[in-house]
């Protein structure tokens, strides 16, 4: 699984890329992971839903329910 990341890493992010920093770098990584691939890649512990299609689904069966206030 790991190499499958890092495969589609190389292939969106670093080849073909030049950096002039390494901190423009680790920005570019960051947002790729944290913003692209994090909320997009589907998952099979979701069915295999993307996290966000998973957090859609999740509070739109919550439509119509009543959550209590117990204190």
């Amino acid at each position: 699984m790991t190499e499958s990341f890092f495969h589609t890493l190389k292939g969106h992010v670093v080849h073909g890329s030049v950096f002039a920093t390494r901190k423009e770098a680790n920005t570019v990584l960051f947002d790729y992971i944290e913003i692209y691939y994090n909320r997009v890649r589907r998952h099979s512990a979701n069915g295999w839903l993307s996290p966000e299609a998973f957090e859609q689904k999740y509070f739109k069966n919550l439509e119509g329910f009543v959550v209590h206030d117990t204190v």
